[in-house]
């Protein structure tokens, strides 16, 4: 079987794109992890299918680097977005879903081949506070820590460590922040690809809503080192709500695959 497929990424955050409109491919987990794979692949942190929904413009599965169905990824809601617009012709304002819901994606500009994407992410009901980190979960689950000298960490080490720790039987994806005259520069250890990604959108978006309580913004530039998004929110009490995470996403190739 042959598989067309695109390569995209969001600030670094790589994925591979495939039209399953048509529901002929078939993600079993060694397929994902052999798509994936860096050196016997086409190499990413995941997969992302673009399916059909019959009631929003399309729906968006995400599936990680180890083969497993994943949960909620913002770079690559913001990278299928960009798809899709081109693919399906759509308009510059989006529906889909995806596993944690709807969401609205905005197709803000392209330019060079380079879009930029905005995307509401889920609404945060809470944020749990432990010693010395946050919990939130934006879609996915995020331990945040505020840190100083991020540049010079050992992330996948430490991120390892956090990630399969008892507290988080279910494991968590784990953000190392430093805040750097009112922005935030932020490292993220990712569960499923079990390593550093260059960029996380649930990352980023989790770490701005912790940042909110020693710095309060209603936005937040954030660079990775894969590039620069940004994040903006309202505050509801204990909510937070009209989350939107926004930057770039490309296309670096395309080709075929057999499988």
């Amino acid at each position: 079987m042959t598989v067309n497929f695109y390569k995209y990424h969001g600030a670094g955050n790589d994925f591979v794109v495939i039209d399953n409109r048509l529901n002929t491919f078939f993600p079993a987990p060694e397929v994902v992890n052999r798509l994936c794979h860096r050196r016997f692949g086409i190499g990413a942190d995941g997969l992302l299918l673009l399916e059909t929904s019959g009631t929003h413009d399309f729906a968006m599965r995400y599936f990680n680097a180890d083969g497993h169905e994943g949960s909620m990824c913002g770079n690559g809601g913001r990278c299928i977005a960009a798809f899709a617009y081109q693919q399906m012709n759509l308009k510059e304002k989006i529906t889909f879903m995806a596993v944690d819901g709807l969401h609205r994606a905005e197709i803000l500009c392209i330019a060079d081949g380079v879009a930029q994407v905005r995307l509401k992410m889920a609404d945060v009901e809470r944020v749990e506070p432990g010693d010395g980190y946050y919990f939130i979960d934006t879609g996915s689950p995020h331990y945040v820590a505020f840190v100083e000298n991020a540049d010079i960490l050992d992330v996948a080490t430490l991120g390892k460590e956090i990630r399969y720790s008892p507290l988080f039987p279910h494991g968590t994806n784990v953000d190392f922040v430093e805040i750097r005259q009112g922005k935030l520069f932020v490292r993220t250890y990712e569960r499923g690809v079990e390593d550093e990604t260059l960029s996380c959108g649930t990352g980023v978006t989790a770490s701005a809503i912790a940042a909110s309580f020693a710095l309060p913004q209603s936005s937040y530039e954030i660079n990775t080192r894969g590039g620069i998004l940004k994040v903006s929110f309202d505050k509801d009490k204990e909510k937070f709500v009209d989350v939107w995470l926004e930057g770039p996403a490309a296309c670096v190739f395309s080709g075929q695959i057999k499988l």
